[in-house]
């Protein structure tokens, strides 16, 4: 592939060859079974040759078709197996990688964006990139002082294949069903039209991300890579290694799969607390399971205690800006469930718009509703699992249910629609790491709201007092169906 490709005709007929190929698919698979070969093999084959064509044409377009590869992979836990596990290996792919563009390219992007010394700038620079995404590629490089960084290069024509994309795409959403069955695809594609023009701007991205390590600069749990340097279509940060949450989830050991989603929980609700940002593209390839920073305690097999490893955060392009943390009506709303006060939740929710004027729902049909969802705050620690989140999408979905009928009623407020996705698809990664989470501690610790008043007030005082005691010694408009 010499470069990426740009004219919307030639991106649209690509895209459009993917239900078609669906459709193909499954004629050639009526042969084969008219011809004697099992049902169930030709249904497996039938699947893998769709997996495998996904990827082709996602990966090899980049751009929206990627984007939406990438936000649908995290949500693959939900399915059911038969369908999830054709599609999980080429999901999983665009999580990752996708074919690159050649040097030729790059180094032309560099030489417009940096200069035609460009290379004066580093020691080293691999021409062979080290991870292709959506929008971008990143090579390893040794910036001029020696330290090891990552060179993001922006595609070329990338905007422009973004919206398109995403045009296209859009027009045939309902044609797509069968890559997420059960999933309406339409308002992801709608948000991440909404979101293109932070995504490709790498001013905002340097910004987000040099505020997110600026606070965890000397966090022991989460490493953020400081920014280098930064130009239009080109930013350059810290280099930092570790093992894909990708791999974690593949292989990782089930201590290594514990302390990622712990550490994953952790930077979800503390990092809008304490930067007033969400980090809002939270799949497996924006992550990394970093061992510790000490030495000391080291150990050939694992490079140290497996409870004190870190986890390594990426990808800033996309965050929601939220200036006083996450909304305090979250945290009220999940204590008043717990608590079983119905009439409190379903008044939070009105309140909020998640319920509207015009509709009237029964408050304990909400509670009933609500419970199943957030299980895992009910319980000192809980295992997600991909059965457990394959329940809850069954129950939602199956149009006979209850729960279908009630969630079609609800609302989703536009100021809430991109925590209700990162949130999602946090869980969806919790549930593809099989990850055991102590996320009571997350809420209490770091969400508005979630513990009654008088609690965090006699927290707040005692923390005031453990502060000074430690001074003195030290000398210091309407929104979219919930059901979307």
């Amino acid at each position: 592939m010499s470069d990426l490709p740009r004219k919307a005709v030639t991106r649209t007929a690509k895209l459009a060859a993917l239900p078609l190929g669906f459709a193909g698919r499954a004629t050639w698979g009526l042969g084969k079974r008219i011809g004697g070969k099992s049902a169930e093999l030709v249904a497996r084959e039938v699947q893998q040759r769709t997996a495998d064509q996904l990827f082709k044409t996602l990966g090899e377009l980049k751009g929206g078709a990627m984007k939406l590869g990438q936000a649908l992979s995290v949500f693959e836990s939900a399915l059911p197996e038969e369908i999830a596990g054709p599609y999980r290996a080429a999901l999983t792919k665009l999580q990752e990688a996708a074919p690159p563009l050649p040097a030729r390219t790059v180094h032309g992007v560099l030489t417009e964006r940096i200069g035609e010394d460009w290379r004066e700038y580093f020691l080293e620079f691999e021409d062979t990139p080290a991870a292709a995404a959506s929008i971008g590629q990143v090579h390893r490089a040794v910036w001029h002082d020696g330290r090891e960084v990552a060179v993001k290069v922006q595609y070329p024509g990338a905007g422009e294949a973004l919206l398109s994309d995403l045009a296209q795409l859009s027009r045939f959403a309902r044609l797509l069903g069968p890559l997420v069955p059960g999933m309406d695809i339409k308002p992801v594609i709608k948000e991440l039209r909404d979101r293109v023009s932070e995504e490709l701007d790498y001013e905002l991205e340097a910004q987000a991300q040099q505020e997110h390590a600026a606070e965890f600069e000397d966090d022991p749990d989460v490493v953020i890579p400081q920014v280098v340097h930064q130009s239009d279509q080109v930013l350059v940060t810290e280099w930092i290694d570790g093992i894909p949450l990708s791999e974690v989830i593949a292989e990782g050991t089930a201590e290594q799969r514990d302390r990622a989603g712990q550490l994953l929980a952790r930077f979800l609700f503390s990092g809008p607390a304490r930067t007033g940002l969400l980090h809002a593209d939270p799949h497996p390839g924006n992550f990394r399971l970093l061992p510790p920073a000490e030495e000391e305690g080291q150990t050939e097999e694992d490079g140290g205690p497996v409870g004190s490893w870190r986890l390594g955060v990426l990808d800033f392009g996309t965050v929601d800006r939220l200036p006083g943390g996450l909304p305090r009506n979250i945290g009220d709303s999940l204590r008043l469930a717990l608590e079983g006060d119905a009439a409190g939740v379903y008044g939070l929710l009105r309140e909020e718009g998640f319920v509207k004027e015009s509709i009237d729902l029964d408050p304990d049909a909400v509670l009933d509703y609500l419970l199943p969802i957030i299980e895992p705050t009910q319980v000192e620690e809980f295992t997600f699992s991909r059965g457990w989140i394959r329940e809850q999408a069954a129950r939602i979905a199956d149009p006979r249910s209850p729960a279908h009928q009630l969630g079609r009623q609800l609302n989703l407020p536009p100021s809430y629609v991109l925590i209700h996705r990162v949130t999602l698809s946090t869980i969806g990664v919790l549930c593809q790491l099989g990850a055991t989470v102590r996320l009571r501690d997350e809420l209490e610790a770091w969400l508005p709201g979630f513990l009654a008043e008088e609690m965090e007030d006699t927290e707040t005082v005692e923390a005031a007092a453990e502060g000074t005691e430690y001074a003195e010694e030290e000398g210091e408009p309407e929104g979219e169906p919930v059901q979307a």
